[in-house]
């Protein structure tokens, strides 16, 4: 059965996976760019210490695959001209988990964890996502931060804005990709289907910003499946107090790295932002001290479920939250203990789809609770 219960292994490949009895007599499917993949029945994993293989994909691509994209910007421009056939063209009402960490120096000073609501237009409405905090948690260093009082711009409209199909504009629009040069790269693929590798670079620094990467399209589709790119910070005199909300007046940001990515995933057809992150390092000049501080912002944002907007579902105007939010300042400490249960602490450097997956359950009996009680009022 196709559900939306995924999960992502940290950096040493592993992972969490909760999946309720209904579906026990599901397969779970395993994917890596690259790699060829691989589908096994959920009976025949065990509890603990489960060890998955995959085999790197020999990608060859047709002679009539090859052929028919020898320019790859004529590629690139076809996917955004033809976006409208590949993506939902109803809103879509998702749910979410959201992390938000800064560390100074390589100690994490501020983690802000939700679990937030999405309103996701269609992509041929002008009209923006809209966005609900749901359950929210915070815990800060202030003891590290208080030498410091730069407020780095985040929240969840920082990762949703990464969705290049539905805000093109923040890289990619009708003028500006005229300003990139785009290469091929080897092919490769994502869940067994065979994917054009394109990189890409500014031509010159005509540019506001300046950014070089890689887009993976769908072979058969055309639909962005993933990107992965970089902002060039190398000119200071242009990126100096870049994504900075607020700071003193005797203090410089420079942002050292800028790196950003976004997946998408395919349902009945259609294909869905799924998740993105970003992680941006700032160092910090102030008059008179010696020594300047490093900052690393990390935020990222992946869909745990989604619906088709039948209900014709809001977010109220007065719970939506604004795009230049800094989420640290939104909220205040650590909020509904009983909702968190066990999981009231979330290592900051394990992947936030573990985290998804330790408190699934409580997303869950919260909206089971909400159900009775909307049902006997």
């Amino acid at each position: 059965m196709e559900t939306n219960i995924n999960t992502i292994t940290n950096s040493e490949g592993g992972f969490i996976l909760k999946v309720p009895n209904k579906y026990l007599d599901s397969k779970v499917i395993f994917t890596l760019l690259g790699y060829n993949t691989r589908v096994i029945p959920l009976s025949e994993l065990t509890k603990e210490n489960n060890k998955i293989k995959l085999y790197e994909a020999v990608t060859e691509l047709s002679e009539v695959s090859i052929t028919t994209y020898k320019n790859a910007e004529s590629l690139v421009r076809k996917v955004f001209e033809d976006k409208y056939r590949n993506l939902q063209d109803e809103s879509v009402y998702m749910t979410a988990f959201y992390r938000e960490t800064i560390k100074r120096s390589n100690r994490n000073v501020s983690l802000t964890e939700a679990v937030v609501n999405i309103l996701k237009q269609p992509h041929t409405s002008s009209q923006r996502d809209a966005i609900k905090l749901g359950k929210v948690r915070k815990s800060r260093d202030y003891k590290r931060l208080d030498t410091v009082s730069v407020k780095l711009q985040g929240g969840p409209f920082s990762t949703i804005y990464l969705d290049l199909m539905k805000y093109p504009e923040y890289i990619f629009t009708d003028e500006s990709i005229g300003s990139y040069d785009f290469s091929f790269g080897d092919a490769s693929t994502i869940n067994n289907r065979n994917v054009y590798v394109v990189n890409f670079r500014s031509k010159n620094s005509g540019l506001n910003y300046n950014y070089t990467g890689k887009l993976y399209i769908d072979v058969q589709s055309l639909a962005l499946v993933s990107a992965q790119y970089a902002l060039d910070v190398s000119n200071k005199s242009k990126t100096k107090n870049l994504l900075v909300r607020k700071k003193p007046r005797d203090i410089i940001v420079y942002p050292l790295e800028a790196n950003y990515r976004v997946d998408y995933k395919a349902r009945g057809g259609k294909w869905y932002y799924s998740y993105s992150n970003l992680s941006l390092k700032f160092k910090v000049n102030k008059k008179r001290q010696i020594f300047n501080k490093v900052y690393t912002l990390a935020s990222e944002m992946a869909i745990t479920d989604w619906e088709i907007n039948i209900k014709d579902k809001k977010i109220k105007n007065k719970d939506r939250l604004r795009p230049s939010v800094i989420i640290t300042d939104a909220i205040s400490g650590f909020s509904d203990p009983d909702f968190w249960g066990e999981y009231n602490l979330i290592e900051p450097d394990k992947s936030i789809e573990s985290a998804i997956e330790k408190i699934r359950n409580s997303i869950r009996k919260e909206k089971e609770k909400q159900k009775g009680k909307n049902g006997t009022s």
